[in-house]
This record gives structure tokens, sequence and C-alpha cells, in this order.
């Protein structure tokens, strides 16, 4: 492939939400993320910034966020610092916006895992560099970027996102939403709002997504943003079924009580068999099995949760090829 000198980036300093990208950000990235695929696959070079530093910043415990960054900063011919809060003086108390202006000066980007938004933010308000949401407890947009990639790869025109028009590819899509009103159910839905997607939320009483995110995205008046409290109405006909831990890090004391709360929404061979014919299962894991999701399911036909993690690798890629 040629593709081998990358696009300039998108001058916008942060990535803390999708709402940090300019106007076809998304599509943007998901083109590029495939591109990305196709050349590991093809065991080509595709070192486009050597030499840049990523600061990485985890207060919570991660796999995927670590080994995709890190992986995807060495194949970008970079280098990824990790800097987890045991072992730090995060760990003494070190207020997060000293951490920002001394990482700005070793780093070229810095990429945090953490548990408030608030957090994430004061990093970014305080650092010279571009600063990366890898998770809080509100947001998780990396792991939904490579989830639409995942979903493009898989209904695109072509089988893929290269050569296609990724926006409407993804609009024709149907989704759902079984479980949590977590930061992947608020990621979700800023991809909604953006991109115009169908989107269909089932979750129990007490554990619906934020209500600000719910609305700005539904002012866009693009897509359509709907909630049942029937997990079977949600699936039907769908073409996209996801979902996430009940009890999320943070809340494990509360992991009993919304066993109870959740039940029913476990998406089983039930809710699989309601949903279209060709759809597709995704779950950016670790998983409970038994509790969110089936053995059955997440090992069958319809899952693609293998390739959804591969996939945080290739969306790594571009968003910091993008961001650096």
């Amino acid at each position: 492939m040629e593709h081998l000198i990358s696009p300039p980036g998108f001058g916008r300093r942060h990535f803390l939400s999708f709402w940090d990208l300019p106007d076809g950000g998304i599509e943007t990235l998901l083109r590029r993320a495939e591109e990305f695929r196709l050349l590991r696959n093809l065991r080509e070079s595709h070192a486009t910034r050597p030499g840049r530093v990523l600061g990485m910043v985890f207060e919570k415990a991660s796999t995927r966020t670590r080994a995709s960054f890190e992986i995807a900063m060495f194949e970008l011919g970079g280098h990824a610092l990790y800097l987890g809060a045991q072992g730090s003086h995060l760990e003494r108390g070190e207020p997060i916006r000293d951490t920002a202006r001394v990482l700005s000066g070793y780093c070229h980007a810095i990429m945090i895992r953490t548990f408030a938004q608030q957090r994430a933010e004061e990093l970014a308000a305080y650092a010279n560099v571009p600063v990366i949401n890898g998770l809080t407890d509100l947001l998780h947009p990396c792991q939904v970027l490579a989830d639409l990639q995942t979903v493009a790869q898989r209904f695109g025109a072509h089988g893929g996102t290269h050569g296609s028009d990724i926006g409407r590819a993804l609009q024709a899509v149907r989704y759902a939403w079984i479980g949590d009103g977590n930061n992947m159910a608020n990621s979700w839905i800023e991809a909604a709002g953006i991109l115009g997607l169908d989107l269909a939320l089932a979750c129990p009483p007490g554990h619906s997504p934020n209500a600000d995110i719910v609305r700005r995205a539904r002012a866009t008046e693009r897509g359509k943003i709907t909630f049942c409290s029937d997990p079977i109405e949600a699936a039907r006909g769908r073409h996209v079924l996801s979902t996430d831990v009940f009890a999320s890090m943070g809340q494990e004391a509360e992991a009993e009580q919304r066993r109870g709360e959740f039940a029913g929404y476990c998406l089983d061979a039930r809710l699989v068999a309601g949903a279209d014919p060709a759809a597709i299962v995704l779950h950016c894991l670790p998983a409970h099995r038994g509790e969110e999701i089936t053995d059955d399911v997440i090992e069958g036909p319809h899952s693609l949760v293998w390739r959804q993690a591969e996939n945080r690798l290739h969306a790594q890629k571009a968003l910091l090829e993008s961001f650096l």
C-alpha cells in the first residue's frame, strides 16, 4: 500500500469526548484506522510518528487500553511511558495539575484513564500537549471508536471502511445498548448524536445514561435515540447489540445489589434471536459471563468481540497520529 505519509492532524488540542473532533472527524479516524489495519496485516512499516512520546496516566486497571496505546506508539515509531497511580506520586496525592505540567515537558501527548471526568479535564486544562481520554466514569470514546470501526467492517460498503461512505454505512445500521447507562452508553449516545445513528437503549430504572449527554446529542436533531425498559423491545430487529459489565470499576461494593436490579438485562440467546439475523454482538471487555452476557453468545457466531478488541489498536493509531 502507498499511504505511508500521514494526513495532517485535526488542529484540536484534546480528545476528551467525541465533541472535541471536527465535523467528519470520526469518519476520518475510521478510514485511517482501517488503513492501519491493512498495513499491519501486510507487514508494512507505518512509523509515521518517529520519536514521539506518549505519557500514559493510569488510575484504573487496564488490559486493552494499555496494550493498544503502548503497541500503537511503538508501531508509529514512538514510545509510550506508563505512569500508574501505585508507584508514582499520584498515589501520595500529588495534584493532577502538577503531573500535567511535568509530563508536558517530557511528552508530546498524554493519555489518562481515571475515575471522574473532571480529573481528565483538569489534566487537559494544565497540559501544554494534547490530552486523550482513555476512559473516565463518564465517557469511553476510544472504545466506541473501535466499536464503530468494527461495525463499519461488517456492514460498510465493500466489507470495510476504505473506499466507502462511512457515515452513510453507519447510519444504515440500527443499534441497541442493553444494560447499564454507563460511560460506554454515554459515548454511544454522543456518537449517535454526531453521526445520526438509530440507537435504542434498555437500562433498568435508576441506571439511565447521563441526562446532559442525552440532551446534547438529541439537540443535533440527527438520528434517533430512544429508551425502553424492555431489553427484548430494544433488541428487536437491531443489527448491533452492545453491552458492558453491570458494575464498573469503583462500583464493586454495589455488585450484589446491581445483579438483582439488572435481572433480565443479560445479553443472551433470547435477545439475539429477536435481533436482525445478521446482527453482531459487541462487548468492550472484561466480561462477567453469565451476568451481562452469556458464554454461548460471546463465543457464538454473532460475536465480534475479539475483532472489536483488536480494533482498539488500529483506532488508537489513527487517533494518536492525528493528535501528535
